[in-house]
């Protein structure tokens, strides 16, 4: 047991009131608001006596006739032939409604054992009450709860700043605590309210406490409270009104690390503290200190987490033309995971839709979903088909899986992930969706139609050399197309079935926009407490119009070039964008060009006029062209270069049979 600090005296032992005092709570009225657990044994009150009148509670006449008194304390009474000792207190004296506390204590002499096995179940108890979750300020409440009325009136739980946001504790005497908890025996308490500071003024039992990193009981709050009264002079008052006349204070603290304070008061006409209620005190704080250690490193990690999480998904969604889109991201409560979603423009005006799903929580799935998020991208530039783009994601997820050895005589981790895959053509208005393992995406049709797209599963990504099936859709304009994980079906009762048939009725209402079909969505399906994360992607079509797409066939002539050059100024003149026709016409001249002397027929043109300039060459072959560097002596090699120089981005891409170049020019503001 910690030696005693200053101010600290052992008194002759207190009556063992621990958990033998019983408390009634009466209005102004007379009716019963509150009566504790012991109340209710001693005086055999039944289970639904609050809100009885006091006459309507079977009370012997004689403590009736007390309970209708003034205050005093001490008076006997007998209750079903057990010797009480009562005291009858006001408890409004700061204000508030009237209303009266009578405390009742069984005048029979507790034996050593008898109080012995009083504490420890008030120990039991409250160390099954305490630390039921993760959470910093629910800890330090249910500690603070736990011990009140059994062990103290009121208790307070005090922090350092930082320590509630999972940051590291910094004691510093100059700055106050705040307050984390508050309980007591009244709704008026006359402490300081949780989220106040709480000065460290020298001198008093906490002060000491801190300073000497041990507990502290002081038996006579007098001359702690003259300390305080230059300080808070309001709570001062409040205290001596409602009798508060002992504490014992505990550093909450865990190999050497202070977090804070717990204290506990008592008021009259409750005995002093002791040195055996500092020791009480003093285990269920250090049962207290590593709950909130614990709750603060997970906090910490799971800031962190958020933290990682939100630099890795996407901080806004990127400009195109070809979809109205709108998106939410809801973490799970219980903590961060690996839900992600991207809306990535593509050449020729097409947009790709993702969303996947990394199993599990914490950073590693949050690394993990960074780390494909970052692989979707750079395929995703390459222009691949969605089976071919999940294929090679699949082979990274299993290489991902072979960095990380196994544990001794362990199987090695697996890395599971989901991921759906959508390209959008707003020429053709076809859709080409494949899916790894994820749920099927659903379309909602101009009239209000749903349908949940008939889509291969595949397998989940990490499996490989299983292939990917795809569907193409076709859809018309101003269709909705919705990508979601499992996190927004799975909540019900873990039944597809029912969770597609809630999905379908939430989506069957037209004339809605994305971001009204996302919360139409959130509104029907989200659960009041998240198991895991929901990513959430809406898209409504759009379709190019006719009058801004130009298509020219190309003989495999020289001589060609000119007239498409021609045919192409006059479509720009057409259009209003005539200052860009060199531009334009330098960039096809260099692709046709080379297409004649170098690919194979059928050799095509198209020109696009979207967010930018878009100019395409079709050939036959599959030969990909690279950029050079010429030098001062070499003839040719340039026009690669020119094109580059001239294009926001270029590029190839492999549809069916053979390839198209493709190069954007900006329009400009």
């Amino acid at each position: 047991m910690t030696a005693a600090g200053p101010g600290t005296g052992r008194h002759r032992a207190p009556e063992p009131v621990l958990v033998r005092e019983g408390v009634l709570l009466l209005d102004a009225d007379l009716v019963l608001r509150h009566a504790n657990g012991e109340a209710r044994r001693l005086l055999d009150l039944p289970a639904d006596c609050e809100g009885h009148p006091l006459d309507a509670l079977g009370l012997p006449e004689a403590l009736t006739a007390l309970l209708r008194g003034t205050e005093f304390t001490g008076a006997p009474a007998t209750v079903h032939g057990r010797a009480l000792t009562v005291d009858l207190h006001p408890a409004d004296r700061t204000g508030g409604a009237p209303c009266r506390i009578a405390t009742l204590r069984d005048s029979a002499p507790l034996t050593g054992p008898d109080t012995a096995r009083l504490r420890l179940e008030l120990l039991y108890r409250a160390g099954a009450s305490i630390g039921t979750t993760l959470d910093i300020t629910r800890t330090c409440q249910e500690l603070a709860a736990a011990l009140v009325p059994a062990f103290a009136d009121f208790a307070s739980v005090d922090l350092y700043e930082g320590v509630p946001a999972g940051g590291e504790p910094r004691p510093d005497r100059s700055r106050p605590l705040r307050r984390a908890a508050l309980a007591g025996v009244t709704d008026l308490s006359p402490l300081l309210a949780p989220g106040s500071p709480v000065p460290l003024i020298p001198g008093t039992p906490r002060a000491r406490a801190v300073a000497g990193l041990c507990s502290v009981v002081e038996p006579d709050l007098s001359a702690a409270l003259a300390a305080w009264d230059e300080v808070s002079p309001g709570t001062v008052d409040a205290m001596r009104a409602q009798r508060v006349h002992t504490l014992v204070t505990v550093p909450l603290a865990v190999g050497g690390t202070l977090l804070g304070v717990a204290t506990f008061w008592r008021a009259r006409p409750r005995p002093a503290f002791d040195e055996e209620d500092r020791t009480l005190a003093e285990e269920l704080a250090a049962r207290a200190a590593v709950l909130v250690e614990n709750a603060r490193r997970y906090t910490r990690e799971h800031t962190m987490a958020v933290a990682l999480q939100h630099s890795l998904l996407p901080a806004g969604l990127p400009e195109q033309h070809a979809l109205e889109v709108a998106s939410r991201y809801l973490p799970a409560q219980a903590g961060v995971g690996g839900d992600w979603f991207d809306v990535i423009p593509l050449s020729g005006a097409r947009v790709a839709l993702v969303v996947g799903d990394v199993v599990g929580h914490g950073v590693h799935a949050v690394a993990t979903m960074g780390r494909l998020r970052t692989a979707v991208h750079t395929f995703s530039s390459l222009d691949l088909a969605p089976d071919e783009l999940l294929g090679h994601l699949d082979a990274l997820v299993n290489r991902l899986d072979q960095e990380h050895p196994a544990p001794d005589g362990a199987e090695r981790p697996i890395t599971g992930a989901t991921c759906l895959y959508a390209v959008y053509d707003p020429i053709s208005r076809r859709c080409t969706l494949a899916r790894a393992g994820h749920l099927p995406p659903a379309v909602v049709h101009p009239d209000g139609r749903v349908e949940i797209v008939d889509l291969p599963a595949g397998p989940p990504l990490g499996v490989t050399g299983l292939p990917h099936g795809t569907a193409e859709l076709e859809l018309p304009e101003g269709s909705r197309l919705v990508l979601y994980t499992d996190g927004l079906l799975a909540p019900r009762g873990h039944d597809l079935d029912h969770g597609l048939k809630l999905l379908r009725a939430a989506l069957a209402r037209p004339d809605r926009d994305p971001g009204q079909t996302c919360e139409d969505l959130l509104t029907a399906l989200l659960p009041a407490d998240p198991a895991d994360d929901i990513a959430l992607l809406v898209a409504r079509t759009r379709a190019l119009p006719a009058d801004h797409v130009a298509d020219w066939d190309v003989p495999a002539d020289p001589a060609a070039v000119a007239r498409i050059r021609a045919a192409v100024t006059g479509r720009l003149e057409d259009w209003g964008l005539s200052e860009h026709a060199f531009a334009v016409e330098l960039v096809l001249s260099e692709l046709i060009t080379n297409a004649i002397r170098h690919a194979a027929a059928p050799i095509r043109v198209r020109l696009l006029r979207d967010r930018a300039l878009i100019c395409e060459v079709w050939d036959g072959s599959a030969t990909s062209p690279h950029l050079r560097h010429a030098t001062d002596t070499d003839e040719g090699g340039r026009g690669l270069f020119l094109v580059a120089q001239l294009a926001e981005r270029w590029g190839t891409r492999y549809p069916a049979s053979g390839k198209v170049i493709w190069a954007e020019l900006p329009l400009g503001e």
